[in-house]
């Protein structure tokens, strides 16, 4: 029994060595797995938590995903900022005078358009003239909004004109 544990010695001594020698850092790397797989975890079910509460799919079910690939589309980020620019200016907030203030409300249709159908929100504006236009207008601004394009909204350019 003795030979046996003395033959069991020698051929563990290596190990033993190898694992005093380089066990902290093995230690390190076996006690750092769980502390990654919490963060992960977590991760994965604050996401999923909030895709429960805005009910994410419902929100892009209605978007159509092909319209982003096209390569002379332009980016939605381009398109907020044309119309933030575009309503100041119509609004005569642009720091210039309107000149065209026709050809100005038609860019603003147009980018209006642009964005709907980057997100898939249902617009008439070329359907519409006059004070009917004008209602769509607010509506569509509205449904973007809704959609999340942050748009300036009608009662913050009443508070604003009045700084």
């Amino acid at each position: 029994m003795l030979l046996a544990l003395v033959i069991l010695l020698v051929v563990c001594l290596p190990a033993a060595v190898v694992l005093v020698c380089c066990g902290d850092d093995r230690l390190e790397r076996i006690a750092g797995v769980w502390p990654r797989w919490r963060a992960r975890r977590r991760e994965r079910r604050t996401i999923a938590g909030l895709d429960r509460a805005v009910d994410a799919d419902t929100l892009t079910r209605d978007i159509d995903l092909t319209e982003f690939d096209r390569p002379d589309r332009r980016p939605v980020e381009q398109l907020a900022a044309d119309l933030w620019r575009l309503r100041a200016y119509r609004l005569g907030r642009g720091g210039r005078p309107v000149v065209w203030p026709l050809l100005l409300i038609q860019a603003y249709d147009e980018r209006l358009r642009l964005a709907c159908r980057c997100l898939g929100v249902p617009e008439h504006l070329t359907e519409l003239d006059g004070v009917d236009r004008e209602i769509e207008r607010i509506r569509v601004e509205g449904a973007l909004h809704a959609a999340g394009l942050l748009l300036p909204a009608a009662t913050t350019d009443h508070r604003q004109r009045h700084r």
